[in-house]
């Protein structure tokens, strides 16, 4: 099965996930920051929330393409036993850790050291070897397949590192992706040689969140808070001498907590429908555009309305968070009334909590349905995801919002139509 995403919208085939995982359940309220959580949560609720959404993935994709990530480190320990003692070393190396931890973690079962190296903890001998890496249910972050090629990202948080420790080792050694390492489609930005510090010392950084594809020729990347300059100038020479793109759009945005990726500020739903927010997408308050293309030159733009209007498609509209008016449109861009995922064209994937917003797409002709009710409608026949149009899928979010992320960050799409 081909790994090919070249848009936004098209049909969602196959994606990436991970299920809130046991080390979240030992974040404490003094490293909730420093793990990148705004607040401890719950981990029962927050799993049944994220479960219904896997569900529903599910429902329009087939099990077999719901991804979850355990599996895949699983099976990329089975398949690569070289290149697991390289990840155990490097992380190891990493958590400054005695060497008397390689054996024991070498002598696990394959399920077993998969689950050690996500949660950190060896429940057997009650050990905790590492901190909990909370983040990764985000899985949007830890690779973005463009076109053809998969760039494996690297993260500016180094509560994030082990993360990309283990996406680098799946992306690697996972029989799934086996050919895009044989073909040299693989674009590894952890590798020091093609993506090395500038000559300032400025390292590099780039995360999913802030990369968009919006058809095969335009790549969007976020210059942000987790997203630096320098690495995406490195990534659009190398996408340019691939020839993977021919424009790489470097969106520039306030470095602040609050829009930490360009997901988070607006995300494609429809053929021409953005949802976003308002002061910095169409008023380009404290933002801006700028367009490489693969010819050499540039283009400005004081707005990402005013690029996507003039480059992109000049029908688009935007549907903006809490209608556009203060203070719901705050209020709701932090609960990730932008960040929503499309499952194909104008059916799309949101939070339950932003009641302004879900007006928006009732004025423009959405229908809305809760995704408990979806799943029920579904299992009893009365509804086949292939006939569903015009739809927004509310989904339960008490837990799962508190983590700063919405469905967008929490899917990794592979494959789409």
């Amino acid at each position: 099965m081909p790994i090919q995403v070249s848009s936004e919208i098209g049909a969602l085939r196959r994606v990436i996930i991970h299920r809130p995982d046991e080390g979240i359940a030992r974040i404490s309220p003094k490293r909730a920051s420093e793990l990148l959580f705004d607040d401890i949560v719950y981990l029962p609720q927050m799993q049944e929330e994220h479960d219904l959404f896997t569900d529903v993935l599910r429902a329009f994709l087939g099990e077999k393409n719901v991804l979850e990530t355990r599996d895949l480190l699983t099976e990329a320990i089975k398949a690569d036993p070289v290149s697991k003692e390289e990840v155990i070393d490097l992380i190891i190396a990493y958590e400054e850790l005695p060497s008397t931890i390689k054996k024991m973690l070498l002598d696990l079962p394959p399920a077993k050291l998969a689950d050690v190296l996500i949660t950190g903890y060896l429940p057997e001998q009650d050990f905790i070897l590492f901190d909990p890496i909370p983040n990764f249910i985000f899985t949007r972050d830890i690779a973005v397949t463009v076109n053809d090629h998969v760039i494996i990202t690297k993260p500016d948080k180094e509560a994030r590192h082990r993360e990309n420790f283990l996406a680098r080792f799946i992306f690697w050694s996972h029989p799934i992706f086996a050919h895009l390492k044989e073909q040299g489609r693989i674009i590894n930005m952890n590798h020091v040689e093609e993506f090395p510090p500038s000559r300032k010392g400025e390292g590099v950084s780039l995360e999913g969140g802030d990369m968009m594809i919006l058809n095969k020729d335009y790549l969007l990347i976020g210059h942000s808070e987790r997203t630096n300059a320098h690495a995406i100038h490195l990534l659009r020479d190398v996408l340019f001498k691939k020839k993977v793109i021919k424009n790489v759009v470097q969106i520039n945005i306030p470095h602040d907590r609050s829009y930490m990726h360009i997901d988070t500020i607006f995300t494609q739903i429809n053929n021409d429908h953005i949802v976003a927010f308002k002061p910095i997408i169409v008023d380009g308050q404290g933002s801006d555009v700028i367009v490489h293309k693969s010819n050499g030159t540039t283009v400005f733009h004081h707005s990402v309305r005013d690029f996507m209007i003039n480059e992109v498609n000049p029908n688009m509209k935007f549907l903006l968070s809490g209608e556009g008016e203060s203070p719901y449109q705050e209020r709701e861009q932090w609960t990730d009334g932008c960040n929503l995922v499309a499952l194909k064209p104008g059916v799309a994937l949101t939070y339950d909590r932003n009641p302004h917003t879900e007006q928006v797409f009732r004025d423009e002709g959405y229908n809305i349905i809760n995704a408990r009710q979806f799943l029920k409608d579904f299992k009893a026949k009365k509804l086949k995801p292939e006939d569903i149009e015009n739809t927004i899928i509310n989904l339960p979010s008490n837990e799962l919002a508190r983590a700063r992320g919405g469905p967008h960050c929490m899917t990794c799409p592979i494959e789409r139509e």
